[in-house]
């Protein structure tokens, strides 16, 4: 059986073709509506980002690529060999550019994606909040008054900008990564390193460093 990789046909999708083709390996077309695609010895899944790390935990997919982002927010048991060095950004902490520094015994209410990472990262700080889970425009939160501040991926922080709100605090740096199912990474060792090693040989040597 050929062996699998979860996709997504996300943010991550140009980069990780980028990384395939560099290493000299098939990579699917982003046109058509098959979900499984068999092509040059490897079966691609194309799932939702947020469900990359399930389908390799649970052997469904026996490597996947997904950002850290959603990895960390994930928690899922896999192993986790190499940052193929794309889709680089942050998870940060936004707020209105207006609004004073919130008295320390304030509960913040805080709009995100990322519920698990959130709350870990205030609680880490000792800082009491109400997580309000949304999966779209978190930065609406905050304009309408649903939020004190949102947690959210940042790439350039433009959209933040346009509705008035400004990075105060980094959460995580976040890149595209290469993770496997526990299992697979023994059972099929040769095929796992295989994969592993070219595409290790297309991530820039600053990276690897």
């Amino acid at each position: 059986m050929s062996l699998a990789v979860a996709l997504s046909k996300g943010k991550l999708w140009k980069g990780a073709g980028l990384r395939f083709r560099a290493a000299g390996l098939p990579f699917p077309d982003a046109e058509g509506r098959k979900l499984v695609v068999e092509l040059g010895g490897l079966r691609f899944l194309f799932v939702k980002d947020v469900d990359v790390p399930t389908y390799v935990e649970h052997g469904i997919a026996d490597c996947g690529i997904v950002g850290s982002d959603v990895l960390r927010e994930a928690d899922a048991d896999v192993y986790e060999p190499l940052d193929l060095g794309f889709g680089r950004c942050r998870l940060a902490v936004a707020r209105p550019g207006s609004t004073p520094q919130e008295p320390r015994h304030a509960t913040l209410r805080v709009a995100t994606k990322y519920p698990r990472l959130a709350a870990a990262h205030f609680l880490g700080r000792g800082r009491p909040v109400e997580v309000v889970k949304l999966q779209g425009s978190v930065e609406l939160a905050c304009v309408l008054g649903l939020a004190d501040c949102i947690v959210d991926v940042v790439e350039t922080g433009a959209t933040l900008r346009e509705n008035g709100l400004e990075v105060v605090e980094s959460v995580l740096e976040c890149s595209a990564r290469l993770i496997v199912n526990r299992a697979s990474y023994h059972a099929r060792r040769e095929e796992v390193q295989s994969l592993l090693k070219a595409l290790e040989s297309a991530v820039p040597q600053e990276v690897l460093a």
